[in-house]
């Protein structure tokens, strides 16, 4: 809970203190909106979230990412006429000019004025809905090409670094802290044979092939806020994660969560398949607002970042489920397990498909 008093004190909220609700959409931070209003009846709405500084653990860091990026995307919204009070969150600082405020008890709190007239959408119910999120985050993508990625701090090092990652599950391999690894032998082999995998978008980097750019490494659909009105994706929130990265990170992120047609928590592996008219879909919006700022080498490995995402995230889980469900929160003994097998049969999906995805991508990019 929060205390209405420490937050007056250290934010400006306009008005009077009428009521709370709180929002539970996010795993990470706790987060409540607040109303106020002025005695004419006008309603002042703000969101409050405590950070999750067992995470986060350096909350200066984390807010100095997220308000140089929105601050940069306010003066680019604001230079094009757009909304600016509805395009990008907007941070208030607190009394000390900071864009936090730690309370008695330690915990860190910030505040951001509520955008309304919106919804977010937690699953893909129509290829029009991804395609709408495609061009929110290649809007996203595009507005932030020339800001100064070198001067973000990672506030997750090694986040989307694949071989890193790989490292890390061939040592949950090795220690079999779980007991577990003699009955998970075939999901081994596949992710060791995909070793190369892991390596090709490192050394596009380390040959200055592929730039690091601005990445949000979240980019899931209810991360969007869609205007209620037009069904347009017009902000991007949860802006923890932003770090300096690959766009090819968020896009093939964005594909491992909104193309497949399962959940990740289905035991039928059979009913794991890439929908291609959803990564058309995707593919087409985001290229549609994108395209411009990106290189031709992004362009050509999207496809492949599909594959990679998905990649990584099958061998997290195997590596967790090996590990004895340290990380991810599991709801039964093999849950870990499963959300690999999904992704690994996804990966495998996406293999057999991969002509049809470069050859949808090279159609949007013309």
């Amino acid at each position: 809970m929060f205390d209405i008093e420490f937050l007056q004190s250290n934010f400006k909220l306009q008005g009077t203190y009428q009521s709370y609700k709180p929002l539970n959409d996010g795993h990470i931070n706790s987060t409540f909106v607040l109303d106020y209003a002025d005695e004419d009846g006008t309603v002042h709405r703000y969101v409050v979230q405590k950070i999750n500084t067992h995470i986060f653990t350096n909350p200066d860091a984390l807010m100095g990412n997220i308000v140089g990026v929105t601050t940069f995307l306010q003066k680019k919204i604001a230079a094009r006429g757009g909304n600016v009070q509805r395009e990008t969150l907007d941070f208030l600082p607190a009394a000390d000019g900071k864009y936090y405020a730690e309370d008695s008890t330690g915990s860190c709190w910030r505040c951001y004025r509520h955008i309304g007239n919106v919804y977010t959408c937690n699953i893909i119910d129509s290829e029009e809905v991804f395609y709408n999120a495609g061009t929110a985050f290649g809007a996203f993508q595009q507005a932030l090409a020339d800001y100064p990625s070198e001067t973000l701090v990672e506030t997750i090092p090694n986040f989307h670094n694949t071989y890193s990652r790989f490292l890390d599950f061939k040592k949950a391999v090795a220690d079999d802290l779980s007991g577990r690894r003699a009955n998970v032998q075939d999901e081994i082999q596949f992710i060791l044979d995909r070793e190369a995998d892991t390596h090709v978008l490192l050394n596009f980097i380390d040959k200055g092939e592929l730039p690091l750019r601005v990445t949000h490494n979240d980019t899931k659909l209810n991360n969007i806020l869609f205007d209620d009105k037009t069904n347009q994706g017009i902000c991007i929130i949860d802006l923890d994660t932003v770090m300096p990265g690959l766009s090819l990170y968020d896009f093939g992120d964005s594909i491992r969560f909104g193309a497949n047609t399962a959940s990740e928590d289905e035991k039928d592996v059979s009913k794991v398949s890439l929908s291609l008219p959803l990564y058309k879909a995707y593919t087409e919006g985001y290229l549609h607002t994108a395209k411009d700022s990106l290189w031709a080498k992004e362009i050509e490995y999207l496809p492949f970042s599909a594959k990679l995402m998905t990649l990584e995230c099958g061998m997290r889980f195997l590596a967790d489920y090996l590990n004895g469900d340290t990380y991810f929160k599991t709801a039964y003994p093999e849950h870990n397990l499963v959300r690999c097998r999904t992704q690994l049969a996804l990966v495998a999906d996406m293999e057999r498909k991969m002509e049809e995805m470069q050859k949808i991508t090279a159609d949007a990019a013309k």
